[in-house]
């Protein structure tokens, strides 16, 4: 099943449909990398309407279609693991990229028994690492 038909089905099973305000927001989200809200707003403009984008925003965390990676008190916005395989993030303090990475297998086995171990029922997880990426931690290290 397509990007496009997995958001048709979601928005459907909740009484919505798809609008161009939606669309735009879920193509521009598929292209990569996480995208603040002033990035959004930026890859949307002219043809989209701030306020339509929050909107649509609001609408697809409520959907579970995008997550939200918090990164202090700032945050960045993806496809949620229906559209895209899960995967973590390395967030670099100081430049703000985010690289994307996959869970070894072992990782997976032990967040699953450590919710186990507290009697906990697992649904999903997010991990996010941040630090300095390698061009910062060069910048970093030649000032030393």
């Amino acid at each position: 099943m397509s990007l496009e038909s997995r958001l048709s089905d979601t928005l459907k099973r909740h009484s919505y449909s798809v609008t161009k305000p939606r669309q735009a927001v879920f193509d521009a989200l598929s292209k990569g990398d996480p995208l603040t809200m002033p990035e959004l707003i930026t890859a949307l403009a002219p043809g989209t309407d701030r306020a339509s984008v929050y909107r649509t925003v609001d609408l697809f965390e409520k959907l579970g279609i995008i997550i939200r990676l918090n990164q202090g008190w700032k945050y960045k916005l993806e496809l949620s693991d229906l559209f895209t395989p899960h995967h973590h993030h390395l967030t670099c303090e100081n430049c703000g990229a985010t690289t994307a990475f996959d869970e070894p297998g072992e990782l997976e086995a032990v967040l699953t028994k450590l919710a186990d171990d507290n009697g906990f029922l697992a649904r999903s997880h997010q991990m996010e690492i941040t630090g300095l990426c390698r061009n910062c931690r060069k910048l970093n290290e030649a000032k030393l």
